[in-house]
């Protein structure tokens, strides 16, 4: 476990130092705060037809929730794709994998630092743009009762609580994205190729899933999983959504995590 704690501390310090990890960051930052700034200038109305805009004045909880909403389906997939698409493939662009893969730590503890700081990158946007939105939401309409998709309304601490275990259940979604997203990064040996693998990857999953004929299966599509926050938001909590999601997520990650894992340990050195 020391070996793969060292390789996760050096991951992230690579990733410190790379531009594009900022930029998915800021982008976090900066989504949920125009937003608020673009409402507020406007004075009134809001985005009625998404789960919870008609709330949006009403507390500054729902903000958070709304920007989810918008970021779920295309921004956090690219903005994980952009670090987990990079990931090994970097080291085959800049030519150090072989370096690593011959004097460094163990093969296992080096793909499992890089997929930890892939997980922990995505996580980590996703926290950003709660924590954004929701400050910024509460400087404009203040922290208040949040009303749910039921139409009753839960003390604003509560209500945080549910905003924690919405971005928690949704960042799940968006780690089988890092995942497939490494394994990419793992074969091809290409960062573009790679992040634009992931995201077509995304965009199949919401293909399939308006496709007729395709109705058996939606629920079990990766892009199903990215509502599945929803159902923490009604009263009583819907708790299905949640729950399958919690094993079809596990799924997607482990798959794809298991073949780039054995993809990584037969990997030809002197072609590394």
């Amino acid at each position: 476990m020391s070996g793969v704690a060292t390789v996760y501390k050096w991951e992230l310090l690579k990733l410190r130092a790379q531009k594009r990890t900022y930029l998915g960051l800021v982008a976090a930052m900066l989504v949920p705060i125009i937003f608020v700034v673009a409402l507020a200038v406007k004075g009134q109305g809001g985005p009625n037809d998404i789960p919870i805009g008609r709330y949006i004045r009403d507390t500054g909880l729902a903000t958070p929730f709304v920007v989810l909403f918008f970021m779920s389906i295309w921004a956090f997939p690219l903005i994980t794709a952009l670090v987990a698409g990079d990931v090994v493939a970097a080291e085959s662009h800049n030519d150090t994998l072989k370096t690593i893969l011959t004097r460094s730590r163990e093969r296992g503890e080096i793909f499992t630092g890089k997929l930890l700081a892939a997980f922990t990158y995505a996580i980590a946007a996703v926290v950003v743009m709660g924590v954004f939105g929701t400050v910024a939401g509460t400087i404009e309409w203040g922290f208040k009762p949040l009303t749910s998709l039921s139409g009753t309304q839960v003390p604003a601490a509560h209500g945080l609580g549910l905003l924690a275990q919405s971005l928690g259940i949704y960042a799940l979604s968006l780690l089988a994205i890092a995942s497939f997203g490494v394994l990419l990064s793992t074969v091809t040996r290409n960062s573009a190729a790679s992040v634009v693998g992931t995201l077509m990857f995304a965009l199949l999953m919401q293909v399939l899933a308006v496709l007729p004929g395709t109705e058996s299966i939606r629920p079990y599509l990766l892009s199903e999983q990215f509502s599945a926050w929803h159902g923490f938001l009604r009263v009583p909590a819907d708790l299905a959504p949640v729950l399958r999601a919690l094993w079809v997520c596990a799924l997607y990650i482990a798959v794809p995590t298991f073949a780039a894992y054995l993809v990584f340990l037969r990997r030809d050195v002197a072609s590394a």
